[in-house]
């Protein structure tokens, strides 16, 4: 692929690019099919190759994980409905894991394109093993990338959501290595009154006037 004509890459705080595609559940479009629900968009280098079986297993076997965050899971490759339909029994037959979200077949590179997904430096023509978290106003809260060479970090990717989630919902910030049920970081003071009032708070582990902490 020309590398000119690859657009850039969406940023953290962009709106999700929008976009229609044939997938393993038939056509879909993004905003349509979200449902006002958070969305893991990840891509996969190829279908029938060792560590993408790995990765798209162990996700499928988690998935009621992202279900109960209110995410949904949805992957993409260049590669064919064939390929994707293929590969997906053959995964159940040899790891004995049934993918139960849906598989982009993005032939035309379209949807990687618009997610700038395939990196030249890598490959020409397979995309990397991105990830883009898209929250229900389809604004993009996050992205990961590892080399074709290294699988993801699932974990990481539900830590990475809980942290999220966290943060909107008690207006707070999730610090190194945080997960449910560690303190949370409060936000910096703005103000000459903001720092005053911190000393009213108790419950505060303090550790100076800028950096604070509470439990949630």
């Amino acid at each position: 692929m020309d590398q000119a004509t690859l657009r850039p890459m969406p940023r953290i705080g962009d709106k999700a690019p929008d976009f229609t595609a044939n997938t393993t559940h038939g056509q879909l479009t993004l905003s349509q099919w979200q449902e006002g629900k958070w969305v893991l968009l990840f891509s996969h280098p190829a279908d029938f190759t060792p560590v993408c079986s790995t990765e798209l297993t162990e996700l499928a076997r988690r998935e009621a994980e992202f279900a109960k965050r209110s995410c949904k899971l949805i992957g993409l490759s260049v590669d064919s409905i064939h390929s994707h339909l293929a590969w997906r029994e053959n995964l159940k037959r040899i790891l004995g894991v049934e993918i139960g979200y849906p598989m982009i077949a993005d032939l035309d590179t379209k949807v990687a394109s618009l997610y700038g997904m395939i990196h030249p430096g890598a490959s020409e023509t397979l995309t990397v093993r991105t990830v883009f978290v898209i929250d229900p106003k389809l604004t993009i809260r996050a992205l990961v990338y590892y080399p074709l060479n290294v699988g993801r970090n699932v974990d990481e990717l539900v830590r990475l959501l809980d942290a999220l989630q966290t943060a909107d919902a008690k207006g707070v910030a999730c610090p190194v290595n945080w997960k449910p049920g560690d303190k949370v970081i409060v936000p910096p003071p703005k103000t000459v009154a903001d720092v005053a009032e911190r000393e009213s708070h108790k419950e505060y582990e303090r550790f100076d006037f800028y950096l604070n902490k509470k439990s949630i």
